[in-house]
């Protein structure tokens, strides 16, 4: 995102507010695009990770659908971004399946007992929907394991091998596995080394098999040529089409959270008190943990003024980092926290009654901010009763 891409956001938009860069989208696509074209596999957005759908029409010039984990993914990806629906879960309930199946193109099951359990309501149902088993291989690529899928002691996403071997594949078309959260194409070869060795001899009676999600494809260290290949290598070995549900890629450095600053403190450190909250708007900087990069600021120490940058609600812990700034910051001064469009949105809540940023888009060729979404008071409300 070029700096005076920030400049003017930051001139133009009220905090808080999470801004959405359609430059960087479109330059995401380009690259998503690409990989299509070079191995005719299919992406979907995951809603899971980004769901602004204000930037749809932008985003289904290139991707074929959405990825859904529940009913209500489902809907918006069938309402506000047609193509293909798929779904996942780790277990529907029957009202579930009542509202899905009216609405998807493929639905994936944790194990073969739901698939069992739902098989007569999918072969009733008016619309052909194709039918999908999660598959564990029991290969963990993670570093924190709040996110990795294949944690050791038992996790509860896919099958292993040792629950899959003995069952039937029939009404079966896919498997979808899911090892990744932001990684380069390396951990995907070492995955499919690993399912292909354990469920490879599945793969002929299949049409389809989905890769799965954390695929950082649009960093700009990512191996697409090791990408494609496995892609294409899987393609002509099983003569099945490759998925793919990248969800961080989609939005990755496409947008940021501008925030003011409200107060400052001085309890044995300089302490600047935001408009914003790490635990309610940006949870995965606590969640993962990271530090997210800010506009024009340094380590702590390595410009002339630290501060510590805190968050609005009473939680001790609603803290974002200690960082550097080449002069004093002061009240109603704005902070631009980093890519910031993925894994915000989708999982922000109103803790405290904190209100929830603002949406904007920003475009880079008028160099206009529109603000497309607000929220108040009514909106914590009807949350509760």
């Amino acid at each position: 995102m070029e700096r005076s891409d920030l400049l003017a956001i930051a001139d133009q938009t009220p905090t808080p507010c999470y801004v959405i860069h359609e430059g960087v989208l479109r330059k995401n696509l380009d690259i998503l695009k690409e990989v299509q074209d070079r191995t005719h596999c299919k992406i979907f957005l995951a809603l899971k990770g980004f769901a602004a759908f204000c930037t749809f029409p932008l985003l289904r010039n290139v991707l074929h659908g959405t990825c859904a984990s529940s009913l209500y993914e489902a809907r918006l990806g069938r309402e506000e971004f047609g193509g293909e629906v798929h779904v996942y879960s780790p277990a529907y309930s029957e009202q579930d399946m009542a509202g899905l199946l009216p609405l998807v193109d493929h639905i994936i099951f944790n194990n073969f007992q739901q698939w069992r359990r739902y098989r007569k309501e999918v072969n009733l149902c008016k619309r052909r929907v194709g039918v999908g088993i999660r598959i564990n291989p029991e290969h963990s690529e993670g570093d924190v394991a709040l996110y990795d899928p294949c944690v050791e002691a038992s996790s509860r996403l896919g099958s292993t091998i040792k629950v899959f071997e003995g069952e039937s594949l029939d009404g079966i078309s896919g498997l979808h596995f899911h090892t990744l959260c932001g990684h380069n194409a390396d951990a995907l070869e070492r995955t499919l080394q690993v399912v292909e060795k354990k469920f490879g001899h599945f793969f002929t009676d299949l049409v389809w098999i989905n890769f799965g999600g954390g695929h950082h494809i649009t960093r700009s260290d990512y191996d697409l040529d090791k990408l494609c290949d496995a892609i294409v290598h899987v393609q002509e070995t099983y003569g099945v089409h490759v998925y793919l549900e990248p969800d961080e890629a989609v939005a990755l450095e496409a947008g940021v959270l501008l925030s003011s600053v409200l107060d400052i403190a001085e309890n044995d450190a300089h302490i600047a008190i935001l408009d914003t909250s790490t635990t309610a708007h940006m949870p995965d900087v606590l969640e993962m943990p990271y530090r997210p990069d800010v506009f024009d600021a340094g380590q702590p120490h390595e410009k002339k003024y630290t501060y510590r940058l805190g968050g609005q609600t009473c939680l001790a812990g609603d803290v974002i980092g200690d960082y550097s700034f080449d002069k004093p910051l002061c009240i109603g001064q704005k902070i631009v926290f980093m890519d910031m469009a993925h894994y915000t949105m989708v999982k922000n809540t109103m803790f405290n009654g904190i209100g929830l940023p603002s949406i904007a888009t920003y475009d880079p060729q008028t160099e206009r901010v529109t603000l497309v979404k607000t929220f108040d008071y009514h909106d914590y409300k009807n949350r509760l009763s």
